[in-house]
């Protein structure tokens, strides 16, 4: 039977199969974080329930610790106890932790692949959504609940139903001054954000597999944005370079095996899926959002849509709402729009290929942040992502522009820590959402890629990065 590469994994983690269709699938790794993990813990306490497999789980405290200034601790009376939790409970059940002070701490979804305790053919599951970001390695990686954590901790696997399959295809060359970020936002813009609900997408295609490792993460990160349930990405060379010298990984006659194994993680010729979208990006132009949705979104050519135009009258009222949000006029061009912040960073664009392109902008373009810029953050992934970006300068090259150089964390993301925006505030980030006080109360979100957002940012509005990349030749 020819197989999709989400039903070789599916499959292979089968326990049990109901009538109803209902499975108990094996969880190979849980992975943790502070904020939705305690509520957890305690039920198992109250139950007197251990967890079953304490190795199979990692924990990362990345949603609630600062980005500056840990010396003097966190601040927040609620976001110290969840940390602290997190600790403790770990320590009690003997799992793994990077606290905020560890040389390994960074976003739980940067930290897992860097490490090699994310490695292909694996499900995957943590209480975050963008958990799909492991889907570049091959592994079936989704977001649950609170109470599947605890059902997860208790027995190493998860009651759940097969997802159905989309395979998303992309052609063309990726163009000068884009980059991942673009095609998965162009790819939101297509399908919408309930597009793929229900689904499992694997995305193939030329520019997909021209991808880098970290660029295929950005893509699967933003599948969820899409409504998926996961995103998946072959096995191939680019695959096992990456896992090859991972602390984690297997070494020798098992690196081998695996090898070998991982090889077969693609989907059959004539596996049938059930929906297939095509996109060619060959004319893709850089892409910024403009509303209140990862799928209201344009080219940094184009301009902020008339609701008037729009036939669908809910679509037409979820527009009209969105302008008023984001204190937007319709046919406002894309580069006209000023900005107050920028944030380079989140489990979408923290890696080191992320802050490299920003850097290089920054670099080619000279200069400092414009003016109207109050804050712009410059926010690693992770310890290793920041020690790495360091040997190599690109924290002079932020610092000399007018970016401050932050710890790592989920930072910006979303409004759960010190760093977030004020009402009214405008920000360029490189995160995956733009709902409504995501960044912080009343604040106003456009989601561009680590380039765009450092072109914003010494232009003190949206720019076309392209301007500055084809003066350098493409560097």
């Amino acid at each position: 039977m020819r197989k999709t590469l989400y039903d070789k994994i599916f499959d292979a983690h089968v326990v049990r199969k109901d009538a109803d269709g209902t499975v108990l699938l094996y969880i190979d790794r849980h992975l943790l974080n502070e904020v939705t993990s305690p509520q957890a813990f305690e039920v198992l306490r109250h139950e007197r329930r251990p967890v079953w497999r304490a190795r199979a789980n990692l924990a990362v405290a990345d949603h609630n610790v600062p980005t500056t200034a840990r010396g003097l601790g966190i601040v927040d009376s609620i976001s110290r106890i969840q940390v602290e939790a997190l600790r403790e409970n770990c320590e009690r059940s003997r799992i793994a932790h990077y606290g905020m002070d560890d040389a390994q701490q960074g976003i739980v979804h940067v930290v897992a692949p860097e490490i090699g305790s994310t490695l292909p053919g694996m499900t995957i599951v943590c209480g975050d959504s963008h958990t799909s970001t492991h889907g570049a390695l091959a592994a079936l990686a989704f977001g649950i609940g609170t109470s599947e954590i605890e059902h997860v901790l208790a027995t190493q696997t998860l009651i759940t139903r097969r997802s159905r399959t989309m395979r998303v295809t992309v052609n063309g060359v990726l163009p000068l001054g884009c980059s991942a970020k673009d095609v998965a936002l162009a790819i939101i813009g297509s399908l919408g954000t309930a597009g793929a609900t229900g689904y499992a997408i694997e995305f193939s295609g030329p520019v997909v597999q021209a991808l880098s490792m970290e660029g295929r993460m950005t893509l699967c990160n933003m599948s969820i944005e899409a409504g998926a349930r996961a995103g998946l990405i072959a096995v191939d060379d680019t695959t096992l370079d990456y896992c090859r010298t991972r602390e984690q990984a297997p070494r020798g006659e098992a690196w081998e095996s695996a090898a070998r194994a991982w090889r077969e993680l693609h989907s059959d010729d004539g596996a049938q899926f059930d929906a297939e979208r095509t996109l060619d990006i060959s004319s893709l132009a850089p892409q910024v959002t403009w509303g209140t949705s990862p799928e209201m979104v344009t080219t940094i050519e184009g301009h902020v849509p008339n609701p008037m135009d729009i036939e669908d009258e809910g679509r037409r009222a979820s527009f009209k709402r969105a302008l008023e949000y984001m204190d937007l006029r319709a046919r406002t061009p894309i580069q006209s729009i000023a900005i107050d912040k920028v944030f380079i960073g989140s489990c979408t664009n923290g890696r080191l290929e992320d802050l490299r392109a920003a850097a290089g902008v920054l670099r080619a373009a000279g200069g400092r942040i414009a003016a109207n810029v109050r804050l712009a953050l410059a926010v690693p992934g992770s310890q290793r992502v920041k020690r790495e970006a360091e040997a190599l300068g690109l924290h002079e090259v932020f610092i000399d522009a007018g970016f401050e150089w932050r710890e790592p964390g989920c930072s910006m993301c979303l409004a759960m820590n010190a760093d977030r925006l004020e009402p009214g505030e405008r920000v360029a980030s490189t995160s995956n959402r733009n709902f409504e006080g995501r960044q912080g109360a009343g604040g106003r979100s456009h989601l561009v890629s680590p380039a765009m957002a450092a072109a914003a940012a010494l232009a003190g509005r949206f720019a076309d990065v392209r301007n500055i990349t084809r003066l350098t030749g493409g560097r």
